[in-house]
């Protein structure tokens, strides 16, 4: 990018260089022209002086124009510089019967062949009638002088050299730290994430670069740090299943003639069943991490928990306060999910009841699960939504648990736009589920 920058500057650099030296010399080449037919005027005016006075010479010396020729009124060549002399006429043209003197460039004059030449006719009156007096020069070329070309092109080369300098330090300076910034990010790997990139001291775009960059380094730690923990967690609670089979399994061999195999099979269902719950809560785990939009409709909040409520096999006491016309816009099936897993918990650790609430509130619909045990202490009440996360009391009441219901049930709620808490009870563990009401039709 600097070489790129640096031939961009300095190519505008010299396009506003060269179109700076044409305007100059354009303005000079004019304002020369003048001064050079003004010069040439004047020593016609001065020739014509002396003719009134009958003191021109047939040959002139020392004159500083390129030549001169004195015409009389019968169109002879009374007198000429001493380098025209013996040449023809120089010009034919004469000025208007309004202005004495008059100028054209010639390049084709008999008596300059090959060159280029500033004319001027000066006419006067003199002995018999009109004279008329030639005085030329070379013109002015277009780059004035040589001394000025080289002049305005060497401040242009000068200018052009230190716009590319400039701009090479200028954006070294500024690419500074986003080199430092790739240097860093090109060492730190998914194995150390917890590296992050210099953020430079002032507050301008690389800036913000640097500090989204460390955030979003922030959220990589994180959630590899989370993936971490999952996996290590999946794998252990994976092998507790598989560890119970092989062990019932391997006792059953070692003494197959006395084994009770309906047993050892019941047993082994009971780990399959476990493994089965495991490996399902995974899979949805992995849905919801994905981020993938579930599809949703309208659905009244109460109905859809009465059809849960009616389908599910009684453990415990339901009691039921339903308030109907609570619409939220949800899938049905993830809702469905993520209320059998609050009633799935809470009847492991409810006495004799349930009570599953819906109302509305502050514009929002709220469902709320509430059992009569022994309910989680405040400290405990953000810890038990994190993955493979069971306290004591539920390891005591079910041993089969994957610790991954509770986790399911906030994602779905947050995938939902809304929010899974637990909230102070007189008794028991009180879950709160809020998510938005539908727009009114």
């Amino acid at each position: 990018m600097r070489i790129r920058l640096t031939v961009l500057a300095s190519a505008v650099m010299a396009l506003l260089c060269t179109v700076a030296v044409l305007l100059v010399l354009g303005v000079l080449h004019g304002t020369a022209e003048r001064y050079k037919t003004d010069e040439i005027t004047t020593t016609a005016v001065r020739l014509a002086y002396q003719a009134k006075r009958d003191r021109l010479p047939p040959v002139l010396l020392g004159q500083d124009l390129a030549g001169v020729q004195v015409i009389d009124h019968y169109g002879r060549i009374v007198s000429v510089s001493d380098g025209l002399a013996g040449r023809p006429r120089m010009a034919a043209f004469r000025p208007e019967l309004t202005s004495p003197e008059t100028s054209k460039k010639l390049c084709d004059s008999p008596a300059f062949p090959g060159r280029c030449i500033t004319v001027v006719a000066f006419r006067f009156h003199n002995t018999g009638g009109l004279w008329t007096i030639y005085a030329a020069d070379d013109t002015v070329p277009f780059y004035v002088s040589g001394p000025l070309l080289a002049a305005l092109l060497g401040g242009s080369l000068l200018l052009v050299g230190l716009t590319a300098l400039g701009t090479y330090q200028t954006v070294r300076r500024a690419l500074g730290p986003v080199e430092a910034i790739t240097s860093k990010l090109a060492r730190i790997t998914a194995t150390d994430l917890s590296q992050r990139v210099p953020v430079p001291k002032h507050h301008d775009e690389i800036r913000r670069l640097a500090e989204t960059a460390n955030q979003t380094l922030d959220r990589a730690e994180t959630a590899v740090e989370r993936q971490r923990r999952f996996a290590s967690d999946a794998s252990h609670d994976l092998r507790s299943p598989l560890t119970a089979m092989r062990t019932e399994i391997e006792e059953a061999l070692l003494h197959s003639e006395d084994a009770d195999w309906p047993a050892t099979a019941r047993a082994l269902l009971g780990s399959c069943d476990r493994l089965q719950a495991l490996v399902t809560d995974l899979l949805q785990l992995a849905r919801l991490d994905a981020g993938a939009p579930p599809r949703r409709e309208p659905a009244d909040l109460a109905g859809l928990a009465a059809r849960e409520l009616d389908r599910r096999p009684r453990k415990v006491d339901l009691v039921r306060h339903l308030t109907p016309g609570v619409v939220v816009v949800v899938n049905r099936v993830a809702l469905a999910r993520l209320l059998n897993n609050l009633l799935d918990n809470g009847e492991r650790h409810a006495v004799s009841a349930l009570t599953v609430t819906v109302r509305r509130e502050d514009g929002k619909g709220v469902l709320e699960v509430l059992d009569d045990g022994a309910g989680i202490p405040p400290d405990k009440r953000e810890v038990v939504f994190q993955r493979f996360t069971r306290l004591d009391a539920a390891r005591s009441k079910d041993a089969g648990g994957t610790g991954l219901g509770l986790s399911i049930a906030r994602q779905i709620a947050q995938a939902h736009g809304g929010t899974l808490t637990i909230e102070d009870s007189e008794r028991g563990a009180r879950f709160v589920l809020r998510l938005p009401l539908a727009p009114a039709r």
